[in-house]
This record gives structure tokens, C-alpha cells and sequence, in this order.
């Protein structure tokens, strides 16, 4: 690179012949020449009779006409690059020094924070910036597989509900079929004994009106007249009963009042339908039970390993790695490396208790301090004596409606879901997200004289209705 001297040299040949200082926006004219765009311009403005005709550049008195100059922006490059080594040997710098830090060759000075500027601090600078790349095109790729798997799933769910409501409608189609059969069959038979009802009571009405107009006739004899007959009349009008005759049969009437109960079996066919589609479309219920070997010794399971009670008693077990020494804490015995499972934690807590539910990896730490965090391999929450809190990088206190008693846990281990749900009212409690890669366990931990847990009696299934 240039010397000092050279770059003064270097200055000397980008002068304006006019103003007779380094070049300002340069333009040039038909001749060739360079120029100061403003010194060009008031050069142009002098008065004269020969302007617009007879302008000639100020050093070969070439003839060029006002508005033919044009840009030079080559040149006004090398202006600046020169004003730049300029700049830098004023402030006392050789521009050919080596790096005092890393003994490397100067190639940039940076007027903004005058600071020299080396290779090696360049590479530096590479290397920060296509590792956050890196970071981000890692980030892009594991996000566009969360995608993937989401979208698969949509389009299973797809699947399910058109597979779930065609049964529905065919099933819907043979009772709508069955039951109107039956409404038609009653209306038969009611038209049917209605015909009878009007037959046998027009036969009535007929020989009532008979023996009314028979008896009529015989009023109006006279006296001996009257009763010449009249005894066989009164007999048949003492001997005719009036009958009462039903329209309905008392069994017709039955059957029109029992019709709801042929709804039955829909009834019961839609409450199927309803859990069966909440069933496929939500997680699959987890059977989950406590894993003794690795419960801290003062959690009392049951003989079922489904319930867990605090004691301060420690209990006489072994001491194997895969037990918690201080965290108290207990695994399930089985894990998953994928799908997506549901469980419910019935929690039920003394004054003063705690209770930690959520999942972790199966490396995870079980001898010393247990760190509850997503960083350690664990995503959970604590339910405490009056609050909630998230354990992520830092303790999150969550605004709930209502205390939990019944937590629904959930993993979706392909998207990387850890979901809490208040399993009674449904209300959300929180969500993370991982990304999972190892074999993940559910978790739950407890403290508190006479605080206790247990899974829920239906082995983790969901309340769908």
C-alpha cells in the first residue's frame, strides 16, 4: 500500500483546474477533463455572448456544450478512497503498521470509531456471524419439522372426524328410517281404530235416533192410543244400555307413549360418537403408575404405585442410581420416545404443601440438587399452598381462576408440547415448548406433612363429556 508521500502525490492528480482542490462530485466534459460538478456549473453561469455555442473547457479550450458533462463516479470513488489513506496518515498511522494484538497486517482504518482494523478481527467477526446462522437455520429447520408433524396430524384428525361422522350419518339414516316406520305404523292403526270408533258409534247414534223417533210417534197418540205397543218400546229402551267406546285402545295409547324410549339407543349411539371422536382427535390416555426404584425415600407409595404421600419418616431403601437422594421426587415406571399421551394427577396438599408435576429426560440429574428447569431437562409446574407457578429458566407465578385439584398433564412429543390443563374446569395452565430427543418420563415431586397425590382412577383418560 501507499506511503505517506505517495498518497500526497496521489491527492496532487485529483485537483479541480478551477478551484485548484480535490475533486467534488467530478464530472466530465466532451474533451475529456474533470471538473467540480459546482465549479463546472458557475464556470458555465459566466455571462457572455458566446454561451450556449461557444463554451471551452477552462484547460484545453476544447469547445463543449453546457449540459454534455457527465458523472464520473469511478473517479469520485478513488477521491474518497484517498481522502480515506489521507485521513490516516494526518492521525499519525502507518498504514502498512501490524496489529499490535494480533500482529497482522493493517488493511482498514474505521473512521467512526478510529480504530484499526485487521483481518484477524474480521475473521472474528465471520466466524460470530455464521454461527448465528448456523443457530438460525437450525431454528428454521427444527420449526419446519414441528410444522410437518403438526400438519400430518390435521390431516389425521381430517381423516378421523369425516371417517366418524359418515358412520354417524349412516347410523342416523337407519334410526331416522326405523323411527319413522314405527310413527307411520301408529298412524295406521290409530286411522284404523278410528274407522272402527266411528263405525260402532254411528251404529249406536243410528238405533238411539230409532227408538227416539219411535217413542216421538207413540207421544203423540191419544191416551188409549199410547200405550198399545208401548211396553215392548219401553222394554228395548230400558234394555239398551248406553256403551262408552274408546277411540284409542288402551294399547295404541301404550305404544304412542313409549315411542321416546325408541330415542334410546341414538341417545346412547351419540354419547358413543361424542367420546369416541374427543378420544381420537385428543391425546391418548397414558397408564401410568410410580416407579419405586426411583422414588426418594420419603414418598409412601401404595401397593398399587398409583398414590404417593409425604412422610418425614425416611423409609429403608437402597440407595441405587437411578433413586432421587435430595429432589422428592418419583418417575413412572415406563417413558415414551413419541406420540402423544395425557394423564391426570389428583393433588391434594396439606397447609404449607407443594406438589410438582411435568416430565423430564431420562438422564436426567438424580443425585444431589435437582435445578427444575427446562435447561436441566425438566418442564413442569408446582402447585403450592395458593398459587402456581411455571418452572421455566426463571419461576413464572401464573394468574389462575381457581387452584387446581386435578391437573391434566399432556405430551406431544414429535411437535415438543408440554400442556397443563385444570382437568375440572378445563381453564389452561401453561404450555412448553421443547424439542425432545431422549426418552422422556412423566415426573412428579412432592413436600409437606400430609400432602399426597395419586393418578387419576380411569389410569389417566380425559373427561370427553
Amino acid at each position: 500500500m501507499a506511503s505517506a508521500p505517495s498518497v500526497t502525490s496521489l491527492a496532487d492528480e485529483v485537483n479541480c483546474p478551477i478551484c485548484q482542490g480535490t475533486l467534488r462530485e467530478p464530472v466530465t466534459i466532451d474533451c475529456g477533463h474533470n471538473f467540480c460538478r459546482g465549479c463546472l456549473t458557475r464556470y458555465c453561469e459566466i455571462p457572455g455572448p458566446e454561451l450556449e455555442e461557444s463554451l471551452s473547457c477552462p484547460l484545453c479550450k476544447e469547445p463543449f456544450r453546457p449540459g454534455s458533462f457527465r458523472p464520473n463516479w469511478q473517479l469520485a470513488s478513488v477521491v474518497e478512497n484517498i481522502e480515506r489513506l489521507q485521513l490516516a496518515s494526518t492521525r499519525g498511522l502507518e498504514v502498512e503498521d501490524a496489529c499490535p494484538e494480533h500482529g497482522e497486517k493493517i488493511y482498514f482504518f474505521c473512521e467512526e470509531d478510529e480504530a484499526q482494523l485487521c483481518v484477524e478481527q474480521i475473521q472474528k467477526c465471520l466466524v460470530c456471524l455464521r454461527k448465528e446462522r448456523e443457530e438460525i437455520q437450525e431454528i428454521q429447520s427444527k420449526e419446519n419439522k414441528r410444522i410437518q408433524v403438526l400438519l400430518t396430524q390435521v390431516a389425521t384428525k381430517r381423516q378421523q372426524v369425516i371417517s366418524q361422522f359418515a358412520h354417524l350419518s349412516q347410523f342416523l339414516e337407519q334410526q331416522q328410517t326405523a323411527l319413522l316406520a314405527q310413527l307411520e305404523g301408529l298412524d295406521k292403526d290409530i286411522l284404523k281404530q278410528q274407522e272402527e270408533f266411528d263405525s260402532l258409534v254411528t251404529g249406536d247414534i243410528c238405533r238411539f235416533s230409532t227408538l227416539i223417533e219411535e217413542l216421538e210417534e207413540k207421544n203423540k197418540r191419544p191416551a188409549r192410543g199410547l200405550l198399545t205397543d208401548i211396553r215392548s218400546t219401553l222394554i228395548r229402551c230400558e234394555t239398551r244400555k248406553c256403551r262408552k267406546p274408546e277411540a284409542i285402545s288402551p294399547e295404541l295409547g301404550q305404544r304412542i307413549r313409549d315411542f321416546p324410549q325408541q330415542a334410546i339407543p341414538l341417545r346412547q349411539e351419540m354419547k358413543t360418537f361424542l367420546e369416541k371422536l374427543c378420544f381420537e382427535l385428543d391425546y391418548e390416555p397414558a397408564h401410568i403408575s410410580l416407579d419405586p426404584q426411583t422414588s426418594h425415600p420419603k414418598l409412601l407409595l401404595s401397593e398399587d404405585h398409583r398414590r404417593a404421600r409425604f412422610s418425614y419418616k425416611w423409609q429403608n431403601s437402597p440407595d441405587t442410581p437411578q433413586r432421587f437422594d435430595r429432589a422428592t421426587c418419583v418417575l413412572a415406571q415406563c417413558g415414551f420416545t413419541g406420540g402423544r399421551h395425557t394423564w391426570v394427577v389428583n393433588v391434594d396438599l396439606a397447609h404449607g404443601g407443594s406438589c410438582t408435576v411435568g416430565v423430564v429426560r431420562e438422564d436426567v440429574r438424580r443425585k444431589g440438587e435437582l435445578r427444575l428447569r427446562p435447561e436441566e431437562g425438566i418442564w413442569a409446574v408446582r402447585l403450592a399452598w395458593g398459587f402456581v407457578s411455571a418452572l421455566g429458566s426463571f419461576p413464572t407465578r401464573l394468574a389462575l381462576e381457581e387452584q387446581p385439584r386435578k391437573v391434566q398433564v399432556s405430551l406431544d412429543y414429535e411437535v415438543g408440547w408440554v400442556t397443563f390443563v385444570n382437568a375440572v374446569t378445563q381453564e389452561h395452565i401453561y404450555t412448553f415448548t421443547a424439542s425432545f430427543t431422549q426418552k422422556i418420563f412423566p415426573l412428579f415431586g412432592l413436600w409437606g406433612r400430609g400432602s399426597s397425590f395419586s393418578l387419576s382412577c380411569q389410569e389417566g383418560a380425559v373427561s370427553l363429556l
